[in-house]
């Protein structure tokens, strides 16, 4: 079966796009606005770009309804900062409840109970359940349309990496002790450590 993307609505596209790229890291995102009130909401198109610069990117879709911006994005443009939050199983269901489209006058951490913890660099906050956070000042955003299914690439250089000491080892995060949680299709999620095997990297002179 061939389907082209341009031939569907936009609901029936983002079903197939999120059925053929996972699992998928969560980027559990934290912004103040211009008065310092705080939004935190999860976004699960993430994922590393580089090292060197240390740059990371998500893309914050626009609203289905409307295609208003999303708090989120408007944070972003208008302190250039952020924080992204890795998201474990002990904080998921509060990730799950900040996906609800609540008022921008709502300070998410507040209504799920997640824990505050200041930045080293940035302004917006950490949320402190989470074992590792990322700090970063905004590198640019890249818009594709400002209709409904439409959205932007957010890209950011870390600026500060915090991490729950017992999960550092030898320069490397122990992702066992993460356990980190991956968005499937639909209302699925999977445990990303859960279920893992190991593949040897193979070199010019090992291929068969």
């Amino acid at each position: 079966m061939i389907v082209e993307p341009s031939t569907l609505a936009w609901k029936d596209a983002y079903k197939l796009l999120i059925g053929s790229i996972l699992p998928r890291p969560i980027a559990f995102v934290s912004t103040i606005d211009k008065e310092g009130l705080a939004n935190l909401a999860p976004f699960s198109f993430f994922t590393g770009i580089c090292a060197d610069p240390f740059l990371v990117c998500f893309a914050p879709m626009r609203r289905g309804t409307d295609g208003e911006k999303k708090d989120t994005l408007k944070n972003i443009e208008a302190t250039k900062e952020f924080v992204i939050n890795i998201v474990g199983e002990k904080i998921v269901s509060q990730m799950n409840d900040c996906a609800i489209d609540y008022s921008s006058e709502i300070d998410e951490f507040e209504q799920v109970k997640l824990t505050k913890a200041s930045s080293q660099i940035v302004l917006p906050p950490r949320v402190e359940e989470s074992d590792v956070q990322l700090e970063c000042v905004l590198r640019e955003i890249l818009d594709f349309g400002d209709q409904p299914g439409a959205g932007s690439l957010v890209i950011g250089q870390v600026v500060a990496v915090h991490i729950r000491d017992e999960l550092y080892k030898d320069g490397k995060i122990d992702t066992e002790m993460l356990q980190p949680i991956g968005r499937l299709a639909g209302q699925s999620y999977t445990r990303a450590a859960a279920d893992t095997f190991v593949l040897e990297r193979k070199t010019a002179a090992m291929k068969p």
